[in-house]
């Protein structure tokens, strides 16, 4: 296993590639972007943010990093990993994409679980500037950078993968940075997932549809898999950090969100779609 930094950055303003230089990425046309002692680079342009401190706070990260780390999403994380690895050569180096990295956790999975002989370029992006902090704190191998995906922060054409793991798809943006057949894999959270805690922090929980899986423009469909499983956490403090990394934070009511701080026990279930997508052939 071996993981190369990788070096298909793009200039967020202009486009044109960047070329590092020491603590700096530059482009031609003179911007410059300087990479933070913690190892990561920040290509957000402020023009660009919809407001001042956006993405995951400092204390949804704090809690995503302690639930992960503790391993209640490690088959997911494998599932994960298997199919981006699949029908990779072992004799190029394959370039992939985490949009919307988070704290890193998928990315460092899958980094562990590349074989012997494969070498991996590996780019993690979040709009979180907290949550790249902690991925860049964790592992330096990988590049960590603050951006959009929006505006991904890559040249055209030179992913293999890119992972979008319960994050919001931009499908026009990771077609441009896909190699031709080059793979999306996408995770969305199935109609069960984490159905107990949702009904004790909501009145009532909406019927939930499973719709049919359709290719975005400029993919095919290559696979659909399920991942579900029975999770039980012991401690408030577990159950209040799977709480508090999720969007149902803000969605529930304080007093359901008080009940919830009350458990110490509960088991949930994880019920995960993990959607493989083919960036089809450019003509």
């Amino acid at each position: 296993m071996k993981i190369t930094p990788f070096q298909a950055l793009a200039c967020p303003l202009e486009g044109g590639p960047l070329y590092g230089n020491g603590s700096t990425w530059r482009c031609a046309a003179g911007h410059v972007f300087d990479i933070a002692s913690q190892g990561y680079t920040h290509l957000l342009p402020v023009q660009k943010k919809r407001s001042r401190d956006p993405g995951d706070s400092k204390e949804m990260v704090a809690a995503r990093r302690r639930f992960l780390n503790a391993g209640f999403y490690q088959t997911i994380a494998a599932a994960v990993s298997q199919a981006a690895l699949a029908d990779l050569p072992d004799t190029a180096t394959a370039s992939c994409l985490d949009a919307g990295c988070g704290e890193g956790y998928y990315l460092r999975q899958l980094a562990a679980a590349t074989g012997e002989g494969q070498t991996l370029a590996l780019l993690g992006l979040d709009i979180s500037k907290w949550a790249v902090v902690s991925a860049a704190k964790q592992d330096k191998q990988p590049n960590w950078v603050v951006g959009s995906n929006a505006n991904l922060p890559v040249q055209r054409g030179t992913l293999d993968r890119v992972l979008c793991i319960f994050g919001f798809p931009v499908y026009g943006e990771f077609a441009r940075v896909l190699k031709p057949h080059g793979q999306l894999l996408q995770v969305d959270a199935g109609p069960d997932h984490l159905r107990e805690l949702r009904e004790i922090i909501y009145p009532a929980l909406k019927p939930e549809r499973i719709a049919d899986v359709q290719a975005p423009k400029g993919f095919t469909s290559l696979s659909t898999a399920t991942v579900r499983y029975r999770l039980d956490l012991s401690g408030s403090e577990t159950i209040a950090d799977l709480l508090a990394m999720t969007p149902h934070v803000y969605r529930a009511s304080a007093e359901r969100r008080a009940t919830a701080a009350k458990l110490t026990d509960l088991s949930v279930t994880v019920d995960v779609r993990l959607t493989r997508f083919e960036r089809s052939a450019l003509r």
